[in-house]
């Protein structure tokens, strides 16, 4: 008996008639991996001695080889989708950034809760490389150093006015 290909035993693990995926760039239903996965929900394949990502193998047998540098992005989303065309090669900051999760939101964002815009000239890259918006971060300082000054010049009580006996015992 002869030992099923590698391809053959892929597409037996695909199901072909899964849910439309409701963004527009993808064409067609997903196509759902049915075999094992992984913690993440990313399908796994046994194939030449090794283990690997269900829709990476996909991606390979459609376009041939993942360039360097690059990673498969899941154009629709679903993690367990292995259709060629819902498949595309990108950047890890693309891909990131087609994403719903926090990163993807932040830098989303245009400018500050105040308004300024985050460009060039107006954001400060702090440490943990997020974004701070230089023209806040001025007008903080400006008003702390106000305060600072305030506190330091603090106004002196009044001398208590000498009243009329006293002035009377000092003649």
């Amino acid at each position: 008996m002869d030992r099923p290909t590698p391809a053959a035993r892929f597409a037996a693990k695909v199901n072909t008639a899964g849910p439309w995926s409701l963004r527009r760039d993808c064409p067609g239903p997903c196509h759902l991996w049915d075999a094992a996965e992984n913690e993440k929900g990313y399908g796994t394949f046994y194939v030449a001695g090794r283990t690997v990502k269900a829709h990476r193998y996909a991606y390979e047998q459609a376009n041939g080889p993942i360039p360097a540098g690059l990673e498969v992005d899941h154009r629709c989303r679903r993690r367990a989708c292995v259709a060629p065309a819902h498949l595309e090669a990108v950047t890890h900051r693309v891909n990131i950034l087609r994403s719903t999760n926090h990163v993807a939101a932040r830098a989303a964002v245009t400018h500050c809760p105040a308004g300024h815009a985050y460009d060039e000239a107006n954001t400060i890259r702090a440490k943990n490389r997020t974004r701070k918006c230089r023209s806040c971060k001025n007008a903080a300082a400006r008003a702390a150093r106000a305060r600072a000054r305030e506190d330091r010049l603090a106004t002196v009580a009044p001398i208590r006015p000498r009243t009329a006996p006293t002035l009377e015992r000092a003649a």
